[in-house]
């Protein structure tokens, strides 16, 4: 794709609209633009309640994916998880059996407005889906506190037939230490690595048995290697529900990272109505082959943003660049 779809766009940047299967992280769409650069397609989707500030590492991402490219792969394909939104138990079931041979399932609880019943009802489901062998891990996006997180993980931790760990249960790092140090069940973080000022806090309060690394939130597939070679945990990579042209850029950082103990987060194409490739990454046997589909013209014109949210997306990347010179000058 090497013309622009809106005439008012800059040359190399589209700006898609796609809708999601299953309301998700309370979207039911998704949005961002694809720019292009000698290196090929980057991505730059951050969500709209990050502001200016922290959508620059977003944009460094997507210019590091247009302009540079990526570190060499050490494996050509990567086993990925099944993302199961807040649904109920026939719905969780369906996703899980429709997951391509996925044999791993990430699970969202703490849903405002659900209680443990439901959450329990969605575990039984997957495991029954998994089967005995399959394995099982609940994400609560911070939203728990420290007591209600060791009471409901108990529970979840029956429903499911053991946890194989929790994600971000609460929103800080001592209480994510607290709930480590009261269970058996292993804690991964994720908000308190990508929106801390400090991603080694974590570290330092022994509050995370495993770290999840989203590419474009931390700046890009190197500053996630740099980051990762820093805190010296097993690392999960995660979507930060891109498009397949934003999910390349994480399949590059499990590919080149030196261990990859754990599936990873990234089928989540799986959730978008639609996409703007032609092969989409989505499982086959439960791994993603590591490769980088292009943008199809004919899907981003399917999927093109209409005039008034692509304003708001170039203001956004003038932004970002704005930021971007800044920061440079102050290197300088």
């Amino acid at each position: 794709m090497s013309e622009p779809l809106l005439q008012h766009a800059p040359r190399g940047l589209h700006v898609y609209r796609l809708g999601l299967r299953t309301r998700f992280r309370g979207l039911t769409e998704r949005d961002g633009v694809l720019l292009h650069g000698d290196a090929g397609w980057g991505e730059f989707s951050p969500f709209w309640d990050y502001d200016d500030d922290e959508a620059l590492a977003w944009w460094r991402a997507a210019r590091e994916a247009a302009d540079e490219g990526w570190p060499a792969a050490v494996r050509t394909s990567i086993p990925v998880n099944v993302t199961v939104p807040a649904v109920d138990g026939a719905a969780a079931r369906a996703i899980v059996t429709a997951s391509a041979g996925c044999r791993t399932a990430k699970v969202k609880v703490a849903e405002p407005g659900q209680g443990v019943d439901e959450e329990v009802e969605r575990l039984e489901a997957v495991r029954d889906a998994l089967g005995s062998a399959g394995r099982i891990r609940v994400d609560a996006n911070g939203a728990w506190d420290v007591q209600t997180a060791i009471a409901r993980l108990r529970v979840l931790d029956r429903a499911a037939g053991g946890l194989e760990y929790v994600e971000q249960p609460c929103a800080t790092v001592a209480e994510l230490a607290a709930v480590r140090r009261a269970l058996d069940i292993p804690v991964a973080a994720d908000e308190s690595i990508r929106r801390a000022e400090d991603p080694l806090a974590v570290v330092r309060a022994e509050a995370a048995d495993v770290v999840v690394l989203k590419v474009q939130p931390l700046g890009g597939v190197r500053a996630c290697l740099e980051l990762a070679e820093r805190v010296g945990l097993p690392v999960v990579v995660s979507s930060a529900l891109e498009t397949s042209v934003g999910l390349a850029a994480g399949l590059a950082l499990a590919a080149a990272l030196p261990e990859l103990p754990y599936a990873c987060g990234l089928a989540t194409a799986q959730l978008l109505a639609g996409d703007v490739v032609t092969d989409p990454l989505l499982p086959v046997a439960g791994e993603i082959a590591v490769r980088r589909p292009e943008p199809d013209a004919s899907r981003c014109r399917e999927h093109v943003a209409g005039p008034d949210l692509t304003d708001r997306w170039l203001a956004r990347v003038a932004s970002a660049t704005a930021l971007e010179t800044l920061a440079r000058g102050d290197d300088a």
